[in-house]
């Protein structure tokens, strides 16, 4: 059996199959997190998100909010998404 010691990337060639509405997770990191929830309070203002914190780096820097929201159709999903990743509090959105 040929093994290949340097595997290729995992990439997904099919959309996965996401049964909508569903309830959405996004992980939200950014360096302030009173600007992270206003920031959340704006993109998720037509629906109401449930907002935890997650976590805080070691020296304080950053923090991330989990934000849990429930999404109608894919185009809602993602627009969430870009509309958090492209707010100037942001720094990531997983």
């Amino acid at each position: 059996m040929n093994i290949d010691p340097f595997p290729k990337p995992f990439s997904c060639k099919e959309k996965p199959d996401i049964n909508y509405p569903c309830t959405w997770l996004y992980k939200v990191i950014g360096t302030d997190e009173e600007a992270l929830l206003q920031a959340i309070q704006i993109v998720c203002r037509k629906n109401t998100p449930q907002i935890s914190k997650s976590h805080t780096s070691s020296g304080g820097k950053y923090c991330s909010l989990n934000v849990e929201i429930q999404v109608e159709n894919e185009e809602i999903r993602l627009g969430y998404y870009s509309n958090l990743t492209n707010h100037a509090a942001v720094k990531v959105v997983l």
